[in-house]
């Protein structure tokens, strides 16, 4: 099977290659950013895709959903220093099929990749329970403070130039900060994104209140 790993450092690439070398049924492809990643995906069609998710030009959750976009049964796997089950949830709920931290174990990344690439899915089983009882708990998506005033003033139909010049930040800081809660939401369109916002009570007001004084396709962000 192909395996393309997206990871920006070379240690860990080094690793994966390695580890990947030691089988006989994998073959590794590697990209250090999302736009060769891209390329990969498209030309070679990877079996799974393992993503790290800070990469140096988009967020690997950003790239996911541009590979799912392209291919809704694209097999992703997660990749991340964190082993927080905000953002192992996250990873799920975008669609991936498998969250690995690099502290876990080397053969339960070898393991992870078999099982997605069977058409299963894979969370180390801690993590799996950390996930159900965050979801029972109705734990919030974790936003920092940037993001939640951002959304508030998206919710009251503040276009991002104006978002920008209130809170004293340039306009490509809030185009940048609308895809990252896009993402973090998993939403496709900023009405969805106010909607899901709205119902896990970051902003307030019902819906039918809400009003929108800027042009929707603003938040469509390459």
């Amino acid at each position: 099977m192909k395996v393309l790993i997206v990871d920006d450092h070379p240690i860990v690439l080094s690793g994966c290659r390695a580890l990947l070398a030691e089988t006989d049924d994998m073959l590794m492809l590697e990209a250090r950013d999302a736009t060769s990643a891209h390329e990969h995906f498209v030309v070679n069609k990877p079996d799974v895709a393992v993503i790290d998710i800070n990469l140096p030009d988009v967020s690997g959750f950003e790239l996911a959903r541009r590979f799912l976009v392209r291919n809704p049964n694209a097999r992703i796997i997660m990749f991340s220093m964190n082993d927080d089950p905000m953002f192992a949830a996250q990873a799920i709920e975008g669609g991936a099929r498998g969250y690995i931290s690099k502290s876990d174990d080397p053969t339960a990344f070898l393991t992870a990749i078999r099982e997605v690439a069977a058409g299963g899915h894979w969370l180390p089983q801690d993590m799996a329970q950390k996930i159900a009882f965050l979801r029972n708990a109705g734990e919030q998506i974790a936003l920092n403070s940037r993001e939640r005033e951002v959304l508030r003033l998206l919710a009251k139909g503040k276009s991002m130039s104006e978002i920008a010049a209130l809170i004293n930040v340039s306009y490509k800081t809030v185009a940048t900060t609308c895809a990252t809660l896009r993402t973090k939401f998993n939403a496709r369109t900023p009405m969805q994104l106010i909607r899901i916002a709205v119902e896990q009570r970051i902003v307030s007001g019902p819906l039918g209140y809400l009003t929108f004084g800027f042009d929707l396709t603003q938040l469509y962000l390459p």
